[in-house]
């Protein structure tokens, strides 16, 4: 990447790319002097240090303090890569856990803008301790309630990546930017360079997003007025109903009109329901299903409500665990949660048994009974078995005209009963799948027109 990319600007550049007018009130942490030439000793590390202060203007490899980004205030901290590489030794850490401190006293969201290739070696284990401290201080952010955001720049590697970077709530990336655990110097020889840059960290559902540097404060201040701190706790609104369907009259009827595909998709409901949208991407666990749509969106009355979709595919174990993750976000951060339901079941092939079907699916049910927010679902199309009630809250579900719900599909009840094609409809009929029927059951609390 070009020395003058956006991607590797300055630690300061990049924070006043986000605060611009707002500006920046830095912060510095009580001095601890290092010992001469560092805890090791290591002949020549005081003057690299000093040769980096000069060239950079800066004390340390971290930048840290407080501004605001958009209309929000935040702490913000910056690596500054032309300091030593961005590394991370004791002094660095305690700016890390003071900017984390500075947080949590104020209560406010942590931005971290990372360029780091890791732990400084002059100061050996020493600095390789400081990634605990990062680890601590963080749990400290997430046991309160508030949000952290990262931004990847180039490059990111390392035990910050590994930490401040992959640690966050979010994470953002610079196009072309170096993300990964192993820097260029220490990984295989024959390693495809993609999977260590910001583009296949976001293909192997590691990054949210990748944002360029322009579209870069609109994007964070659309997630910090989305994550919080919010005030008093509203359950989410339930969005209108996208058909004019009318009550099916058989459970055929059901059927076909919950795989109709004309019928509105979840993209029409989260299109018409937010005026913004935020996307998270991925289990991070290496995968990514685009059968299911995850994020925060903000509503035209200002409301923040995380949404979990299903978009009438199987849904794979990777949506499964990327559903779980957003709604535990939520719930820490105190955010309604609304579920579309829309599948004629979980994938079940062999890949996704490979991927751990089940135990994907055994979280999902777990992070909804989990919640302490509100969590709000409609049925907005099939309802296929474990798959979809996975995602459906308990005693606050509703459903659409044009959905049915079924502990089974006809066909599949049909071929285990052993009764031909031609009963499907009937066998249907049995399942008592019909809206109507799921509100005589007590399922559905509503159905919506």
């Amino acid at each position: 990447m070009p020395a003058d990319s956006p991607a590797r600007a300055t630690a300061r550049e990049t924070i006043a790319l986000l605060t611009g007018a707002a500006g920046f009130t830095e912060h510095r942490p009580p001095s601890h002097p290092l010992p001469p030439d560092g805890p090791l000793g290591w002949a020549g590390y005081d003057a690299a240090r000093e040769r980096a202060g000069t060239r950079t203007g800066e004390e340390e490899s971290v930048v840290y303090g407080t501004g605001v980004v958009g209309d929000r205030a935040c702490v913000l901290l910056a690596f500054e890569f032309g300091f030593l590489g961005g590394s991370l030794g004791r002094l660095t850490g305690d700016r890390l856990a003071a900017a984390y401190e500075l947080a949590l006293t104020r209560r406010l969201p942590l931005l971290a803008l990372v360029a780091t290739g890791g732990s400084r070696m002059q100061e050996g284990m020493v600095a390789l301790t400081q990634l605990q401290r990062v680890a601590v201080a963080s749990t400290r952010l997430r046991a309160a309630g508030l949000p952290q955001i990262a931004v990847v720049r180039d490059p990111t590697t390392g035990g910050g990546w590994a930490t401040v970077g992959a640690g966050a709530d979010v994470v953002l990336a610079l196009p072309g930017a170096q993300v990964g655990f192993a820097g260029s110097r220490v990984r295989p020889a024959d390693a495809d360079p993609h999977a260590y840059s910001a583009e296949g960290q976001f293909a192997a559902g590691q990054v949210d997003a990748v944002v360029p540097p322009g579209e870069l404060a609109r994007a964070l201040t659309h997630w910090l007025r989305a994550l919080g701190p919010h005030g008093a706790l509203p359950a989410a609104p339930l969005p209108r109903a996208r058909s004019a369907a009318r009550l099916p009259e058989t459970g055929r009827e059901a059927v076909a009109a919950a795989r109709d595909p004309r019928r509105p998709r979840a993209e029409a409901y989260l299109a018409d329901y937010f005026g913004v949208r935020l996307p998270l991407h991925g289990d991070r666990c290496g995968g990514a299903d685009p059968g299911l749509l995850c994020g925060f969106g903000l509503r035209a009355d200002g409301l923040s409500v995380a949404y979990v979709a299903q978009c009438g595919t199987p849904t794979r174990p990777a949506g499964y665990r990327a559903a779980a993750r957003t709604i535990r976000l939520a719930d820490r951060l105190g955010v309604p949660v609304l579920t579309l339901v829309d599948t004629p079941g979980a994938a079940n092939d062999a890949e996704a048994e490979r991927a751990g079907a089940g135990a994907a699916i055994a979280d999902a049910f777990a992070a909804v009974a989990e919640a302490r927010v509100p969590v709000t679902t409609l049925v907005i199309g099939e309802g296929g078995s474990g798959g979809a009630l996975a995602l459906a809250a308990p005693d606050n579900t509703h459903v659409t005209a044009d959905s049915y719900f079924s502990v089974i599909a006809p066909e599949l009840a049909a071929a285990i009963l052993k009764r031909p094609p031609s009963e499907t409809g009937a066998t249907a009929d049995q399942l008592r799948l019909r809206p109507q029927d799921l509100l005589e059951l007590g399922f559905a609390r509503s159905i919506v027109s």
